[in-house]
């Protein structure tokens, strides 16, 4: 789809810059390898970013930022963003609201004795290559678990986390599997990526009774 895209996109400029069918044959598989994880939404806006940003094809590493900036319309931070708050964070990650599951994973990967002891330029292309293999996982349709933050500062996360914990015992589910499905209830009503992940715990849950918003979750416990 992507080469076909490109085609299209570039004409001859796009036939030009490949000088044998041996090398598009490479160039594929190379191409393939380097963004087969991302979803295909992601892809389509990095497609059309492309088409305002470049005048040539664009290289893949230049393409793989276009993904990232793409990625943060799904409420993925970006990878420099992401490191910055997973070394902030690293002497006490789970009293931390982590501002997407993914950072947390990746900063745990990374290993938080060596976010916080290591330099940046011993462990963040580690780091960095963590994250973006996260943020594929997540544009799959993956729903990465949340760690139960102890002792936040935010009154509002902190009664979230109790009200989830009494959902859970409503739906008989672990309380770890009901933080997870009910993650999207942490981010930002106007994120589009809290819509998605309510799509895809409805999707996973058909029998349980999913709570739009925090007024609807408190008028649930409610009312049973």
């Amino acid at each position: 789809m992507l080469f076909a895209r490109f085609m299209v996109i570039y004409g001859h400029k796009f036939k030009s810059a490949f000088n044998s069918p041996k090398e598009l044959v490479i160039a594929k598989r190379e191409w393939s390898t380097s963004i087969g994880g991302f979803d295909e939404d992601v892809l389509v806006a990095a497609l059309e970013l492309a088409k305002q940003t470049y005048s040539w094809v664009p290289s893949i590493a230049e393409f793989l930022q276009l993904l990232e900036k793409c990625q943060q319309s799904f409420g993925l931070p970006t990878a420099e963003e992401a490191y910055t708050e997973a070394c902030r964070y690293a002497s006490e990650p789970t009293q931390h609201a982590w501002s997407h599951a993914a950072v947390y994973h990746a900063g745990k990967q990374a290993g938080w004795f060596e976010l916080r002891t290591a330099t940046q330029q011993q462990i963040w292309p580690h780091f960095r290559t963590l994250y973006r293999a996260l943020c594929e996982r997540v544009l799959a349709g993956e729903q990465l678990p949340i760690p139960a933050a102890r002792g936040l500062p935010e009154p509002s996360a902190s009664e979230l986390f109790k009200l989830i914990d009494q959902w859970a015992e409503q739906q008989e589910l672990p309380f770890e599997e009901a933080q997870t499905a009910l993650y999207y209830l942490h981010l930002v009503e106007r994120n589009p990526l809290r819509k998605r992940l309510l799509e895809q715990a409805q999707a996973k849950y058909p029998n349980s009774e999913l709570p739009s918003t925090l007024v609807d979750l408190r008028h649930m416990l409610e009312t049973k």
